[in-house]
């Protein structure tokens, strides 16, 4: 084990990944249906920031503003000739903020989903897709980035597509999905199916799990669906800082420092290795949750009620993975509810 990740996961029971790129920048004045990443040639040092406000707050790990880098996201804003730069500049910014961070931390480059659907059910072809991720993955190794960071996906094929880009990138990967859907992502994938998927890849990740999705309870019903998969594989948990709530014409999470300092212990003890948030997750928000990793004790893989108890309900009655059910029939159930 030579890279930077593995030699971190061979040090540490848990690591600490970062929060939520979208809601930092959005504070610092990026606008809505405005490309995040444009900013890591316009304003650098705001990019810096976000990742040094990671750093800071304690993080192992931090994530490249590269989300939407993509060949297919980047065309939105026609600046698909742009991917090469964009996410060369945001590794080369994550290097300089690891390298001066006075200990290890990894440059996570963020790779996020093309945007599009897959063949057969859409027009992106399997071949398009791994051409689309490799451009992006060659960039982000380029500037410095440790590993590539595959993130909220919800099909099997994209992800099979991100993993064969890694590969041909030569660059070790971690991947995660969003599952959002009664515990199933958008197309359909379960806990279970995920855990599955990662063992039979040509080129599996270094760890696997979830993020964002919809709130941290359901987030860690996931986690536990992993952890009773048996694999032996690092489990992500990154999830969102509560619920989001429209005020006064702004997306707001409810999730407080506190609330997350409670996840992110519980995540531990669901079996997750490296623990992060996602969308509305701030410095504060990690700086709480690293003081409770560090001074909370490993505790017993806690149960159901006691995660609801602690981080409020579920959004649905189910995880997903029950015997000949669907995301459709998981959904209407908990509408009924």
């Amino acid at each position: 084990m030579t890279d930077a990740l593995s030699r971190l996961l061979a040090e540490r029971d848990w690591l600490m990944a970062d929060g939520a790129t979208g809601t930092t920048l959005f504070n610092m004045g990026l606008g809505s249906g405005e490309a995040p990443e444009f900013w890591n040639a316009e304003h650098p040092d705001r990019i810096r920031a976000l990742y040094r406000g990671a750093v800071e707050a304690g993080s192992d790990i931090f994530l490249t503003n590269s989300f939407g880098g993509n060949a297919a996201r980047l065309r939105l804003h026609h600046a698909q000739d742009r991917v090469g730069e964009l996410n060369r500049l945001a590794a080369e910014l994550g290097r300089e903020i690891a390298d001066a961070a006075g200990r290890p931390v990894v440059v996570a480059g963020s790779v996020g989903p093309t945007g599009d659907i897959m063949e057969p059910m859409g027009p992106l072809s399997y071949a398009r897709a791994v051409e689309i991720f490799h451009e992006q993955a060659e960039a982000l190794k380029a500037g410095g980035a440790d590993i590539l960071w595959v993130e909220t996906i919800s099909a099997t094929e994209e992800f099979r597509a991100a993993a064969e880009a890694a590969r041909l990138a030569g660059m070790p990967w971690c991947g995660t999905m969003s599952f959002d859907t009664a515990g199933r992502t958008m197309m359909g994938v379960t806990s279970a199916g995920l855990a599955d998927l990662v063992e039979k890849l040509p080129c599996p990740p270094q760890a696997f799990g979830a993020n964002c999705g919809v709130g941290a309870s359901d987030l860690l019903r996931t986690v536990l669906g992993f952890a009773a998969s048996g694999s032996e594989r690092p489990i992500i948990a990154k999830g969102n800082a509560g619920i989001p709530r429209y005020v006064d014409g702004h997306i707001h999470y409810d999730g407080t420092p506190e609330l997350m300092a409670d996840y992110a212990v519980l995540a531990r003890d669901c079996g997750a290795t490296i623990i992060g948030g996602c969308c509305g997750t701030t410095p504060e928000h990690l700086k709480a949750m690293r003081a409770a990793l560090e001074t909370r004790s490993t505790g017993p893989r806690p149960s159901l009620d006691e995660i609801t108890e602690r981080l409020g309900g579920f959004s649905s009655a189910s995880d997903g993975t029950g015997e000949g059910e669907s995301p459709v029939r998981a959904t209407r159930r908990r509408r009924r509810s």
